[in-house]
């Protein structure tokens, strides 16, 4: 898996935890939907970490509570 994908892996997790679509997290984020899209979608074969940032304050918590999982932590993640 790649980072990448961990990433929307992690945003998928998120937003059934918290109950939230992802048209809120955009708007409460400020990433785009294109560029949201292309995460989810995995086209996006790179995710920056000032998006991840955004990302996480979208979801009302820090970098370090967004990276705290398991699927960041698997010795299968692929760094680019």
């Amino acid at each position: 898996m790649t980072v990448s994908e961990a990433v929307a892996k992690r945003i998928s997790r998120l937003l059934i935890e918290k109950g939230m679509t992802q048209y809120r997290l955009e708007q409460k984020s400020g990433v785009q939907h294109g560029s949201m899209q292309c995460i989810m979608n995995g086209r996006n074969k790179t995710v920056t970490l000032s998006t991840v940032i955004m990302i996480a304050r979208g979801f009302d918590m820090s970098l370090i509570e967004f990276l705290d999982d398991d699927v960041f932590t698997t010795e299968d993640l692929e760094v680019e």
